[in-house]
């Protein structure tokens, strides 16, 4: 497997690496992954800029093969690319494949969508003159992509920045580089005018913020938290760049009175728990109408309490293991915030031991909690419903 930034249509060692270590067993080094540098950045921009404009006059048959060779190796490879997922992220196996055949549909979709490229032709209030309206490339696109849907949502910003004509830098989480490589791999060896695609890996407090800040930038899509999108959207503003923002989230989850109870416990269980609550649409909040509470409580511990927690490639796992120990320690600061402010932890929230060692934790599930509650208004992020 490739370790190292992706700049100008070659492989590039950084000026430093980190370590990618398996959340499910961290005696599991996946590999040290190269950290790029302020030039390496600069570099990846300048390329981009160059071979943007050569692809932007790339034929449409072109884009689409392009975009359909991706898209169809990686649904090919959707088994061994998303059990790598699964192994440095921690979603179980199936979660892992189907993110990965999922991402490849995404690609196969823009690759339609080039050869369905329309403008608009109207007639002008001038006499004799016609309006000609048309999509055109931005340029060069900042990606910024998560660790928790490191393919997904890398795959349905980058395939329409490729399908449109622009370039794309691409800056993955760092808890996710194995993923990133792989997939950049599959891109690499497509007939790509060198600089349209780049991959420069690194902090965000560090080369995210420089790339998002370049001039040189025309666009940025982010997906993350808050505090950073609010940040990214400040740097990026100062260069009028356009700016796309998918942040956190407080979803609820309404079970009325005349629902089917045992459809509404599996829609909540999906929802809370699956992924390892480790998603921007994690149903946290459980609102059930009083005639139904009761019966909708003691069915959803019940449930809670079964599931199987351990390792993301054991196929007796329903959830793996948190991704790191930093959001473990998160989990457990709104664990005990919530107990604080007056809910009732009903069943889990513990750390578990296992096979082995790795950050694993019980699904927690809360009940008597109220609207003002913290708990109940801030993205946690986790197991806890």
């Amino acid at each position: 497997m490739k370790t190292q930034n992706y700049i100008a249509g070659k492989w590039r060692d950084g000026i430093s690496t980190v370590a990618n270590i398996n959340p499910s067993d961290l005696s599991d080094t996946i590999g040290e992954f190269a950290q790029a540098s302020p030039q390496d950045l600069d570099d990846a921009l300048t390329a981009a800029q160059d071979g943007q404009m050569q692809w932007a006059q790339t034929g449409l048959e072109q884009r689409y093969n392009v975009l359909m060779a991706i898209g169809n190796e990686m649904m090919a490879r959707a088994g061994e690319i998303g059990e790598t997922l699964s192994r440095e992220e921690g979603k179980t196996k199936p979660e892992g494949f189907g993110e990965m055949h999922r991402s490849g549909q995404f690609f196969t979709y823009y690759a339609a969508e080039v050869l369905r490229q329309m403008g608009e032709v109207a007639e002008s209030v001038r006499p004799g003159v016609e309006v000609d309206a048309r999509r055109e490339p931005m340029g060069t696109i900042a990606v910024v992509t998560p660790w928790n849907f490191p393919m997904a949502c890398a795959a349905w910003k980058i395939a329409p920045a490729l399908a449109y004509g622009n370039a794309v830098v691409w800056k993955p989480a760092n808890l996710t580089p194995a993923t990133a490589c792989l997939f950049t791999d599959i891109i690499s060896r497509q007939e790509l005018p060198e600089g349209v695609f780049n991959l420069v890996m690194g902090a965000g407090s560090s080369i995210g913020d420089a790339m998002v800040s370049s001039p040189k930038v025309q666009a940025v899509t982010f997906t993350g938290s808050l505090n950073a999108g609010r940040k990214i959207a400040a740097h990026a503003i100062s260069n009028l760049a356009k700016v796309q923002l998918e942040m956190g989230s407080k979803n609820a989850l309404y079970v009325h009175k005349d629902a089917d109870m045992d459809t509404a416990v599996d829609c909540a269980i999906n929802g809370s728990f699956f992924s390892t609550g480790q998603k921007c649409t994690a149903s946290s909040r459980l609102i059930v109408h009083k005639d139904r509470h009761d019966e909708f409580v003691n069915k959803m511990q019940a449930r809670t309490e079964a599931l199987k927690v351990g390792h993301a490639l054991d196929e007796n796992s329903q959830i793996g293991p948190v991704v790191s120990e930093a959001q473990l320690k998160q989990n457990e600061h709104y664990l005990k915030l919530g107990q604080d402010e007056g809910a009732q932890l009903l069943c889990g929230g513990e750390r578990l031991e296992r096979e082995h060692e790795g950050y694993y934790m019980a699904p927690a599930l809360f009940v008597d909690g109220q609207n003002n509650m913290r708990l109940n208004r801030e993205e946690v992020f986790g197991p806890i419903a």
